[in-house]
């Protein structure tokens, strides 16, 4: 065989997650984590595939958002909101890059005690909040370079890109969020019915 069919190869096997390169080896890579296309949270879902969920705090801050992101937190352009920007880890090993934005007039209260490293959707579930609806896109994207160091991959792994906003019972949005996922690490699956 060519070297460069080999390389060829090996490459599409690093990119359907088959192997991944650990220092100047291959190895054989564990099953993708398959989520759920649902409200259920990302814990939710690393833990029923037996998985051991984790977060790596990146960014936690209070920011002004453009004009889009405003409109679907139901706030004004000038009004600050909560910026939350985690690292997600299953079994430890980066997976994906979770941003997420929301209303501080429903939630600035999470400074008080919530853990970053845990679940976002079960503190906010304990402050009375259900979730009900949400709407989700998927397209699959090249991250930044920034994107890539984070979740340890390379500016060419393609990416699965979710943006998310979910509502409440009454409509009210409770958090606008922008996903990252390893294409190579992550798959999603959705339920599907014919109404």
């Amino acid at each position: 065989m060519a070297r460069e069919t080999i390389r060829q190869a090996v490459h599409e096997l690093l990119v359907e997650g088959r192997i991944e390169r650990r220092g100047r080896g291959t190895v054989v890579s564990r099953p993708k984590l398959v989520q759920p296309l649902s409200l259920r949270s990302y814990t939710e879902g690393a833990q029923r595939m037996g998985r051991t969920p984790g977060r790596l705090l990146v960014t936690w801050e209070d920011v002004t958002v453009d004009a889009e992101t405003a409109g679907a937190l139901d706030v004004r352009p000038a009004d600050r909101v909560m910026h939350l920007e985690r690292v997600l880890l299953a079994d430890g090993v980066r997976i994906g890059l979770e941003s997420t934005y929301l209303p501080l007039h429903r939630l600035a209260d999470l400074r008080k005690d919530f853990d970053p490293a845990s679940s976002l959707y079960a503190a906010i579930r304990g402050r009375g909040v259900v979730f009900a609806h949400a709407i989700e896109r998927i397209e699959t994207v090249l991250p930044s370079p920034r994107e890539a160091t984070l979740v340890e991959s390379t500016a060419a792994m393609p990416m699965l890109l979710l943006h998310r906003r979910s509502v409440d019972t009454d409509g009210a949005p409770i958090e606008v969020v922008r996903a990252l996922y390893r294409g190579d690490r992550v798959a999603f699956e959705a339920a599907l019915t014919d109404r």
